[in-house]
């Protein structure tokens, strides 16, 4: 009675019994839990890490790297002296030396270790002396942009060694703030080459300088000129939008971008305004309170630096910049002859 023909097998899955398709609990593969939102069934301490992260910081600190590329007289070094209440200058390091004009665009780094509650910063501010001061100001960005490529070059060197540091010396320049001139007309030549070819290669963060020579009403028209300006020739400062990883980000980001450049007064003297000490300029006209939004954009920028995008800055730093750094030279050393 058997017989010698194949059988027919069907491709469809064999027919679940109704018992286990009734079973309790039983749940079927495609609705089985995915990793995200899965529930715990008590308390493992996955919150830990974050205290974990943190006592690991406070122990070895971290880096941070500036640079303020600005015309002589713009308050680059108050303006710094602001940001982090200490005196980190390069003017503030070397006091009573005669401040003379180089004939050439010299970078000079200075690095402090600063400390807040526990936590310390490696705080290198490098300045640039002799940019924009020239008669004949060609190709005065390039020691700059020969200073951060060199940076990128020493971290890309200690990377590629067999033998690797545990942590690498990071040098490299996380934000570069340009002051623009209190003109209030539009940006010079100048200004966009500079920032055009810096804002490929660092974070640039524009702000206007000395604001305070500005009228409100001169300095939300020239802020405006300046955004159509970077909008014209497709520059595009930090924060990049296509850097947003998430609506929040972008949101966030929007909103800072519709006050960049920020319009900034710095002081490194206190005042005494309704019985507080408060850090400010004298004028004839009262005291301009650095840290008062309603006198000038100083909040803003401290933010934008140190309270909420350090870390960005240090990230798109290293998965952006040097990472396109890093592709090139390796390209560079990979071709034939």
């Amino acid at each position: 009675g058997s017989s010698l023909e194949p059988e027919e097998r069907s491709m469809e899955p064999p027919a679940v019994p109704e018992e286990e398709e009734e079973e309790e609990g039983a749940v079927p593969l495609s609705m089985a839990p995915g990793p995200v939102g899965c529930q715990l069934f008590g308390y493992v301490g996955i919150e830990a890490v974050l205290d974990q992260m943190k006592i690991k910081t406070m122990k070895t600190g971290f880096e941070f790297n500036i640079m303020v590329v600005g015309q002589s007289g713009l308050g680059k070094s108050t303006m710094v002296n602001t940001l982090f209440k200490s005196k980190v200058s390069r003017k503030s390091c070397q006091p009573g030396q005669e401040e003379r004009i180089p004939k050439t665009v010299q970078l000079q780094s200075i690095t402090h270790v600063i400390e807040e509650k526990g936590v310390k910063m490696k705080l290198t501010v490098t300045d640039t002396p002799g940019f924009g001061d020239q008669i004949n100001n060609e190709n005065c960005w390039d020691p700059i942009i020969k200073y951060i490529n060199e940076q990128y070059e020493r971290y890309l060197r200690e990377e590629i060694l067999i033998t690797r540091k545990r942590k690498i010396p990071d040098t490299r320049v996380h934000g570069c703030v340009y002051f623009v001139p209190p003109t209030g007309h539009w940006l010079r030549p100048l200004d966009l080459e500079f920032m055009r070819r810096l804002s490929k290669i660092v974070n640039v963060v524009p702000v206007i300088a000395k604001a305070d020579t500005l009228t409100l009403e001169e300095r939300a028209e020239f802020k405006h000129r300046i955004q159509e300006d970077l909008k014209t020739h497709t520059i595009s400062v930090y924060p990049q939008e296509d850097f947003d990883q998430d609506p929040e980000d972008r949101a966030l980001n929007d909103r800072i971008r519709e006050k960049i450049p920020f319009a900034v007064v710095g002081a490194d003297q206190e005042h005494q305004v309704n019985g507080k000490r408060v850090l400010g300029r004298k004028t004839k006209w009262g005291i301009i309170e650095v840290e008062n939004p309603a006198h000038c954009e100083f909040p803003l920028l401290r933010d934008l630096l140190i309270r909420s995008h350090l870390q960005d800055l240090k990230d798109i730093t290293h998965n952006v910049h040097y990472e396109s750094y890093r592709v090139r030279r390796l390209n560079e050393s990979n071709r034939p002859g």
